[in-house]
């Protein structure tokens, strides 16, 4: 597969530096459209009324070589791809979940991560960059091979819509990305008991408040079922832990035992 670098930072800066309002959308709309009907430069989650933070934010990211950083890292990457043709396009998106109206954080990040389809279809892989995290290279090293395995992933296996697949999905690019997550036995225990009745469940109001927890849910106006941040996401990098991300994208699938801690066969 050739991993291909979008360079998408230098855009957002230019249509950052316009002065916001009508003007700047305008020129947005058109960066992102041609003037066509069709998405032309993949930009969707960008928030083109953004404030000087997000400036700010992205002038760091292109001082730093971020962009140079995330190339060479999909140069390093492509050797272990070989079983997967085509091509792949990755970019960096600034999402403003901090000081911007544009943007609800898990509405956002459930779509990312669960839809996405236009995307797979013109061969994108877009990387949210969130306006209220702090970007290093450690850090963006793991956003980005978090969205890499996640597109493959689709590529090789479709959308997600269960609950269990989306688990599957997500404990995967997370062990992917070198992510270990932390819960205390009895925490543990008592996410499994919660989640694991609710796994054949493709209702997503269900899946989001498993994966993002109470607080996410009431936030978006979803039940709350009792359980703590990031429960769902937390408990799939456990069950998914001890797989190989790679070699399941390249052989048959297979099933996570949800009755083990940390245990997979």
């Amino acid at each position: 597969m050739k991993l291909e670098l979008l360079p998408l930072l230098k855009i957002q800066q230019d249509l950052h530096r316009l002065p916001r309002g009508y003007g700047r959308f305008k020129a947005y709309l058109q960066t992102l459209t041609g003037g066509t009907d069709e998405i032309q430069v993949p930009l969707v989650g960008m928030n083109p009324m953004g404030k000087e933070h997000v400036a700010s934010l992205i002038d760091d990211l292109i001082a730093w070589g971020a962009e140079d950083f995330v190339r060479e890292l999909l140069l390093a990457l492509e050797p272990s791809l070989t079983f997967f043709s085509g091509e792949l396009k990755l970019g960096l998106v600034l999402t403003d979940d901090l000081k911007g109206g544009w943007t609800n954080t898990y509405l956002t990040d459930y779509a990312y991560r669960f839809e996405g389809a236009y995307d797979l279809k013109h061969h994108w892989a877009l990387v949210p960059l969130w306006t209220s995290q702090a970007w290093s290279e450690a850090s963006l090293k793991r956003a980005v091979l978090q969205v890499l395995y996640r597109t493959l992933y689709k590529r090789r296996f479709g959308l997600s819509k269960t609950l269990a697949e989306m688990m599957r999905q997500e404990g995967l690019a997370s062990v992917f990305s070198g992510d270990r997550a932390e819960l205390e036995p009895e925490m543990h225990d008592y996410v499994q008991e919660l989640i694991r009745p609710l796994l054949e469940t493709d209702h997503k109001p269900v899946c989001f408040a498993c994966l993002f927890g109470d607080e996410a849910a009431a936030v978006v106006g979803y039940s709350s079922l009792g359980l703590p941040e990031n429960a769902g996401f937390m408990l799939a990098n456990l069950w998914a832990i001890d797989l190989q991300p790679l070699k399941i994208l390249q052989n048959s699938p297979i099933t996570i035992n949800k009755d083990s801690r940390g245990q997979s066969g």
